[in-house]
Formats: structure tokens, C-alpha cells, sequence
């Protein structure tokens, strides 16, 4: 077997000539990066909220889904920072299914990675022109991180990368904050050692170039739960996980030390509507202890216009093709709940 060439990609910069931010956007994008690093680095008390579908699959719907979230960010921006979550990258556990808009711009077509790479930047822009919110994405694809790092607020390096050596080295080079997910093993030294690698310095081979970077130092843990050797699902959003974060960190003595809890995934046990219990007691904890206040900066939530999850074939509106996910009036009181306790 062998690798089959099948067509030269465009190129990032000239997809980025082919699809340009505007001045205003440019603008925007500033003035958010700056909140959202002043959060990182406790200059800001605001808590984030990374909120969106599982994956990004249909244009239209992410849209209307992000509008409905920045008319809410408007009542809740004294307290509440909303980072949408447009993750056009679908990690899979066997590699099969569907893998995301950059993959797979029609669902229901073969892969098009020419077409997906125009689609992904496309959908990242128009929620920024649209919105005015800056987005979140996750780096499934090293190579794709040139065609969006103008545009990104946020990035997540799932739990099978972040043990790979080039995404720690890669983030390391990345100017915005980025969160690192424990390995499904939940091995929290795992997550920390990556945490470490991403915020120093490094020289390695990156498109074809020697390169050195000089550290991401708004390089985070993401606790997004774990698997044991049964195939069983560990939660580690409880009060004593962050405990042994807190603990853990300082160990390490890491730069702008913070967490953000994914309410979904393992924590969940893949059981959608236990998000908001979830995110309850995560801003208990949060609320008892004053480490855990100033570690504790977000949560990470799955959510939709429509509950649920349908199957590539659905013609459901708004409706997850992958994990399933909150629909948009349970998201919206959650919003409201974070924001009465934060």
C-alpha cells in the first residue's frame, strides 16, 4: 500500500488573500483576544463559557445558532465571556463516521479537503462578521492551523493528541490561549507535561521549515473525564480532581495556572443532559474554595438549537450529527444559571 497524491491543497496564504478578514473584523478580533488573555491571567474576573455544537456541520445552522448565543453574551457581558465553539475538525475514536465541515463539507459527499479548507474559513469569518464573537476550533489537523490562525480565539488539543510531541511543539508557537485535554487515560501528570511543552521554547521541522518558537504562556488544562481499563467512563470535574489540579500545578510551576471543565464527553458518561448538573457543581466548587475560584476560569458545553443527535442522513435543523448535544432553550438557561453564581 502506498499513499495516493490525488490534488495539490491551496495554500493557507492563498486562501487568506481569497477570503480576508476586514478592518473591522481585524479590529474585533483584537480588542476579544485581549479579554480573553486578561481572563487567563486573572487581570479579568469574568468566566468563560466555550459553548457549540459537538462539530460545526451545516453552515446556516452554526450561524443561526452563534446569533442567538451573541444576543445572550450582550445581557451576561459583565460576568460572562461566550467563546463559540466552531470545531470544523471531528476527532474519531475508531476514524470512522463523519469528521467535520473541513473534512467533509456535505455531509453526505465523499471527503473534499480543497473544498473543506474554504468552507472552514468561510464559516469562522461569517461568524465573526456576523456576531461579532470570535471563535473556538479544535486542531485535529496540525496543517490546518495556517488557514485559521488569523482568525482564532481559542484552541483545544483533544485527549488522543496531546500526548503527540509536534501539537505541544505547534502550540508553543500559537498566539492564543489553548487548552490541552487530559488522555483518556486521565492521567493529569500527562496533560501538565504538555501544559509544560507548549509554554517553552522549541526548534523542530514545521511546513517544510526550521523553526523556533518562544512559548505559549496561556497554555491551559481542559478536564474532560477519562476511560478506565473496562471500557468504564471517570468523571474528574468533582470538588477533590480540581483539588488535585490545584495541587498539581503548583508543582509545576507553570505560567497563568487554569482549567476549563468540559461538561460533556467522559464527565458526562456521553449522557448530554447531565451538562447543567455538571456545570452546577463545578461553580460549587468553585464558590468554596478561593484556589479554585481563580483556577477554575470556564466550562466547555456541548449545545445546539435542536436536543439530541440525529444521523448524517437527518434533515433535522440545528440538530448534532455527531455526540449529542443540549438544545437551545436549556442552553440559554444554563447561561443565565452560570451567570447568577459566578
Amino acid at each position: 500500500m502506498s499513499f495516493i497524491y490525488k490534488k495539490k491543497l491551496i495554500s493557507p496564504e492563498e486562501l487568506s488573500s481569497a477570503l480576508p478578514m476586514s478592518a473591522q473584523d481585524v479590529r474585533r478580533k483584537k480588542e476579544r483576544d485581549q479579554e480573553i488573555r486578561d481572563i487567563f491571567s486573572g487581570r479579568s474576573d469574568k468566566f468563560l463559557v466555550i459553548m457549540g455544537p459537538c462539530s460545526a456541520d451545516h453552515e446556516d445552522a452554526v450561524c443561526d445558532y452563534v446569533s442567538r448565543l451573541a444576543e445572550v453574551q450582550e445581557k451576561v457581558s459583565s460576568r460572562i465571556l461566550i467563546i463559540p465553539r466552531v470545531f470544523t475538525n471531528k476527532p474519531r475514536t475508531t476514524g470512522l463516521g463523519y469528521k467535520g465541515i473541513a473534512h467533509q463539507p456535505d455531509p453526505e459527499k465523499e471527503p473534499d479537503l480543497q473544498e473543506g479548507l474554504i468552507a472552514m474559513r468561510r464559516l469562522h469569518l461569517r461568524v465573526l462578521a456576523e456576531t461579532g464573537l470570535t471563535t473556538a476550533d479544535e486542531m485535529l489537523y496540525l496543517e490546518i492551523w495556517p488557514y485559521v490562525e488569523d482568525l482564532l480565539s481559542y484552541v483545544v488539543i483533544g485527549a488522543r493528541s496531546v500526548e503527540n510531541q509536534p501539537y505541544r511543539f505547534a502550540v508553543s508557537g500559537m498566539d492564543c490561549p489553548a487548552g490541552m485535554k487530559n488522555p483518556t487515560s486521565g492521567d493529569f501528570s500527562v496533560m501538565l507535561n504538555s501544559c509544560l511543552a507548549a509554554q517553552s521554547s522549541h526548534t523542530f521541522i514545521y511546513r517544510g521549515y526550521e523553526v523556533s518558537t518562544s512559548g505559549n504562556p496561556f497554555t491551559h488544562c481542559i478536564l474532560r473525564g477519562a476511560i478506565d481499563q473496562d471500557g468504564q467512563y471517570v468523571p474528574n470535574y468533582h470538588y477533590e480532581d480540581l483539588i488535585r489540579l490545584h495541587e498539581m500545578y503548583a508543582k509545576y510551576q507553570l505560567a497563568n495556572p487554569a482549567v476549563i471543565i468540559d461538561a460533556n464527553h467522559a464527565n458526562s458518561g456521553k449522557i448530554y443532559s447531565e451538562q447543567p448538573r455538571i456545570v452546577k457543581e463545578v461553580l460549587y466548587s468553585r464558590s468554596a474554595t478561593p484556589e479554585l475560584a481563580q483556577l477554575v476560569k470556564g466550562v466547555m458545553i456541548e449545545s445546539y438549537i435542536e436536543a439530541g443527535r440525529q444521523d448524517i442522513s437527518g434533515r433535522n435543523y440545528g440538530q448534532s450529527l455527531t455526540d449529542a448535544c443540549l438544545g437551545w432553550k436549556e442552553s440559554e438557561r444554563l447561561i443565565y444559571t452560570i451567570a447568577e453564581h459566578v
